[in-house]
């Protein structure tokens, strides 16, 4: 063991410990995703190759999970017609800017496409179009009536 470097002496180490071993009957067994977890091998003192079956078992067993459903699109991302945009922003001839921006940000909270899955952003953004429409020309009508300063 002199003259090698760490990583050699550990392996001239565990090969001859691995073969002065005999091989444990349970080292041979195949694995099943169906088996008990743990073996009987499994000690405080080290882990048998039995126990390296129960893991592999676990790992097998965790991977049949099925996956999860596909979401399912919410009601309102169905609605994407101008005048059902117009009758959920509600919007009043009384609006401010301050009520405008509100209500923008309370649409955009429900509706932005990057707050939503993948599958339903085009719908997302077709209200979200609208919407800015809608509000935007709210609140141009709002300028216009407003007293010049």
């Amino acid at each position: 063991m002199f003259g090698m470097s760490v990583f050699q002496s550990v392996l001239e180490r565990l090969k001859t410990e691995e073969d002065s071993e005999p091989a444990p009957a349970e080292a041979t067994r195949v694995a099943t995703p169906y088996a008990p977890a743990l073996d009987s091998t499994f000690t405080a003192e080290g882990v048998g190759l039995a126990s390296f079956g129960a893991v592999e078992r676990a790992y097998l067993d965790a991977s049949f999970v099925e996956p999860p459903p596909a979401p399912v699109m919410p009601n309102f991302l169905t609605r994407t017609s101008l005048a059902e945009i117009a009758e959920e922003l509600a919007l009043a001839d009384d609006e401010t800017q301050a009520t405008l921006a509100a209500k923008r940000r309370a649409f955009a909270g429900l509706n932005h496409p990057d707050r939503l899955p993948a599958a339903f952003r085009t719908n997302a953004t077709a209200r979200m179009k609208l919407a800015n429409m809608l509000i935007d020309e709210a609140s141009r009508q709002v300028r216009a009536n407003s007293p010049a300063p």
